[in-house]
């Protein structure tokens, strides 16, 4: 459906400041990073607490954008564009929204809860696909901008929609509810996510039902709280309450739980394909929808076998021959595809993309009008080769490039791989349930040993935005990527970084600022540690130094000189303030200030320091002496040199205890990957690294005998042990031998069992119920990397910048 410009001004109440025959709108755009078709497109301008969209405007507009709703009427000629001016952009996209919904008399299914939303929407999808072309949340898209987005990707095509709502604040659901109107509502699990800004658990959950105000269908679950508050509404609703899933169970064999559950008054027996309770709950729950919707059980049943666990996330994977996978082999459908190729286009680095495709089912639209669209975001998203699997689309070859290729199914595609040359590319593998592309995934990726590190790129974002709020509104972030991102993978963070528009890299070495510079990253990055042998390359990639001493800025000018770089050269001058390490003293400061207004070739990027204790308390005097140094270091060489620079002074500790109006610049490691220095804002980040490998074998080690190296465990009973592929060689220190330390199987906690050797480790699991092939966590989340941290004895940023090279680094995004 197409809208003019002036049927929104009008729909939202705004005032069209600006007018020119810029076009109909077809596409809202929240994102400068994400624009696909921008001439049918519509930029909003959001403000929030960590971003504004105004600043992006001219960005937009040069991507060839000409409809806008903004708040405050932009500087500057854009010609040929309109502009809907607007009180706040939020709530103006909701309305816009909401009139889009009513425009369709179809039935919606509105999900909420505090678990399982995701999944109970993604399998309701599934199950009703037979009957419904069906638009639904792409991912999690869940919050008071995600549930709009959500909203208007509906069209005449569909038949039904499932939206999922999240909240965090009071009244933030009855502007859902008018977006989402759903007809069918289903309240998932109840548990304590996002409760912090409510008064109680009742009140959550109250908040939460304004969803259902006026749907006449409410399923939920039997809760002693919810079912107090819904009651009231029976008399007018439907409601059905979902039993305990987990006392309604009759037996678990092979994979399977088998429950009874009542309808009208009968009990109808299930067989599900799971045997956790979360999946078991989530699987009746759609069971009842089904129910509500008058499916017959023996239908249900049979599509129940449909059911498999869902990956929720994009995959980031090293393939072989210096390739990039990209796996998102699970689903296939046109809004997880611009997700999946937005996904590519960040971590592509300066490969060549490729995208592997399988026919995309249920869409609503001919192959004409499907096909061109595939082919459209293909080519917006620059994608070198195509490859396409599956025989629709065998049948379209023509729509796309010359160079794509076509397979009729992916066992062909795989017989003929290696004839194909896969070499420094980034290969998005994204494909429909049925053609099971894990198997394309796991032919491209580099070929290592059990042993992985997760890196949750959604938890770094949101860790990188929850510091961010913590800055003055202009304040510019710099984030420490040395020790290969502190273990994490400094091309991947430095991607997501750059993409996230941070404002500088810092790294320790020339050496890890060059791969930087050749996997494509263009941000400012400072070299801490720039060594006199190194100069030459610093300059080479454009790298910024640190100036530390009088003998590292005479070994820079004279490298500068022997360069034919442009000057005047960035430089960053490190002041010594009370941490002893690096830098200049008070003392050299005037000397230090004269020799740099000499220097025209020299332009001060910046003046910092490095404080050595924010994150104790008992040590808050001498803190804020380092900054009373500081700053009367920085005036000094302000009102000498007569250069404007920027100041920054705080690290991730100073950022949470030491907030100041007065730096530029704030410089932030460890909190980016999910440790807080000081401990105070542990609660609001989000775990970033998973450490994980599976177990080899498993024995029976009888009473009296010993385990491993020098026979340091005696077995004092019968005993099962496991043995893990994972040792001090990996980052698993030997101080963990003997039951100091474990590591997770199956929810439990199992005992080392001897001494950790080089590349094994045997772990207790008498009291597990485990097999061979079963996952084991090492740390993430179910041991914090301060809990695991503390059993080596040791601190969270030693154990990220031990794990060893050979463990491979898996990336994902939510």
């Amino acid at each position: 459906m197409n809208y003019s410009i002036q049927q929104i001004a009008g729909i939202v109440g705004g005032e069209l400041v600006r007018h020119d025959d810029s076009g109909p709108v077809h596409r809202v755009l929240l994102d400068s990073r994400k624009i696909v078709q921008p001439k049918e497109a519509l930029f909003i301008a959001i403000r929030g607490e960590r971003h504004d969209g105004h600043k992006y405007l001219n960005e937009v507009y040069d991507a060839g954008v000409r409809n806008f709703m903004v708040e405050s009427e932009p500087e500057g000629l854009f010609p040929g564009a309109s502009f809907i001016l607007v009180k706040n952009a939020t709530l103006s996209f909701q309305v816009l929204a909401a009139q889009h919904r009513a425009s369709f008399h179809i039935p919606v299914i509105g999900i909420t809860g505090s678990n399982g939303k995701t999944i109970v929407k993604e399998w309701l999808n599934i199950l009703l696909s037979d009957e419904y072309h069906i638009v639904r949340s792409p991912k999690s898209y869940n919050s008071q901008i995600g549930v709009p987005l959500s909203v208007w990707n509906m069209d005449e095509s569909h038949q039904l929609g499932i939206f999922e709502a999240g909240i965090s604040q009071p009244g933030e659901m009855e502007r859902l509810a008018k977006v989402i109107q759903p007809t069918i509502g289903i309240f998932t699990s109840i548990g304590t996510a996002h409760s912090e800004n409510f008064l109680s658990r009742r009140q959550l959950i109250g908040e939460k039902l304004n969803l259902f105000a006026k749907t006449d269908i409410i399923i939920c679950p039997e809760d002693a709280d919810l079912m107090q508050l819904v009651l009231p509404w029976a008399p007018i609703k439907q409601i059905v309450f979902i039993p305990d899933a987990w006392s309604s169970r009759t037996s678990s064999h092979h994979h399977h739980t088998f429950i009874k559950l009542t309808w009208r008054d009968r009990e109808i027996p299930f067989e599900i394909p799971f045997t956790d309770r979360a999946s078991v709950e989530n699987v009746i729950t759609c069971i009842y929808t089904m129910l509500v919707m008058e499916y017959h059980p023996d239908e249900i049943q049979s599509r129940l076998s449909r059911l498999s666990p869902l990956e929720m996330r994009l995959q980031l994977i090293d393939g072989e021959n210096d390739c990039v996978i990209v796996n998102d082999a699970y689903s296939n459908d046109l809004q997880s595809l611009e997700i999946a190729l937005d996904f590519l286009q960040q971590h592509a680095r300066n490969h060549e993309r490729v995208v592997i495709l399988s026919d995309l089912f249920q869409t609503g639209l001919n192959d004409r009008d499907l096909h061109e669209k595939i082919a459209g975001l293909l080519a917006q998203k620059k994608i070198g080769t195509f490859i396409g699997i599956g025989k629709g689309m065998m049948k379209n070859a023509s729509f796309y490039q010359e160079n794509s290729r076509f397979f009729d199914s992916t066992e062909s595609f795989l017989r003929e791989k290696d004839s194909m040359s896969f070499s420094h590319v980034a290969v998005l593998v994204k494909g429909a349930r049925d053609f099971r592309f894990e198997r394309i995934a796991a032919a491209l990726q580099e070929k290592t040993h059990d042993t992985i590190l997760e890196i949750n790129l959604s938890a770094l974002a949101h860790n990188l935005n929850f510091f961010r709020s913590k800055l003055r509104p202009g304040t510019r972030v710099m984030v420490m990527v040395k020790a290969f991102g502190y273990g994490s993978g400094a091309h991947e963070v430095a991607s997501l970084l750059e993409y996230h528009k941070v404002d500088y890299l810092a790294v320790a070495y020339t050496d890890e600022g060059v791969e930087l510079r050749k996997a494509g990253v263009s941000l400012p990055i400072m070299v801490m540690n720039p060594e006199r042998s190194s100069l030459p390359t610093l300059i080479r990639y454009k790298l910024e130094p640190e100036i530390y001493s009088f003998r590292t800025l005479e070994s820079f000018v004279h490298a500068l000189h022997a360069t034919d770089a442009l000057t005047p050269y960035p430089i960053h001058i490190k002041l010594d303030t009370g941490m002893h390490r690096l830098g200049f003293e008070s003392s050299d400061i005037h000397k230090l200030s004269e020799i740099l207004l000499s220097r025209p070739d020299l332009k001060i990027a910046s003046v910092f320091t490095h404080l050595a204790a924010t994150d104790e308390a008992t040590h808050d005097a001498f803190t804020r002496l380092q900054l009373d140094r500081f700053d009367a270091s920085v005036e000094i060489i302000e009102e000498k040199t007569k250069q404007k620079f920027l100041r920054h002074a705080l690290n991730t500790g100073g950022i949470e205890r030491f907030a100041r109006t007065t730096d530029d610049m704030v410089r932030l490691g460890i909190g980016l990957y999910g440790v807080s220095a000081s401990g105070a804002d542990q609660a609001y980040l989000q775990s970033v690294s998973t450490m994980k490998t599976v177990i080899s074998q498993i024995r029976t080690i009888p009473k009296g005998e010993s385990v491993g190296y020098a026979r340091n465990y005696v077995a004092a009973k019968d005993m099962r042990i496991a043995t893990i592929p994972v040792g001090y060689a990996d980052g698993l220190r030997r101080r963990m031998s003997n039951g100091v330390g474990y590591v997770m199987i199956k929810g439990k906690k199992a005992a080392i069992t001897g001494n950790v050797c080089m590349d094994m480790t045997m772990v207790d699991v008498t009291d597990i119920p485990c097999e061979e092939g079963d996952e084991v966590e090492i740390f993430g989340q179910q041991i914090s990397l301060s809990e695991f941290a503390a059993m080596n004895g040791t601190i969270a940023y030693e154990v990220l910048t031990s794990v060893s090279q050979r463990v491979k680094r898996v990336y994902h995004q939510e």
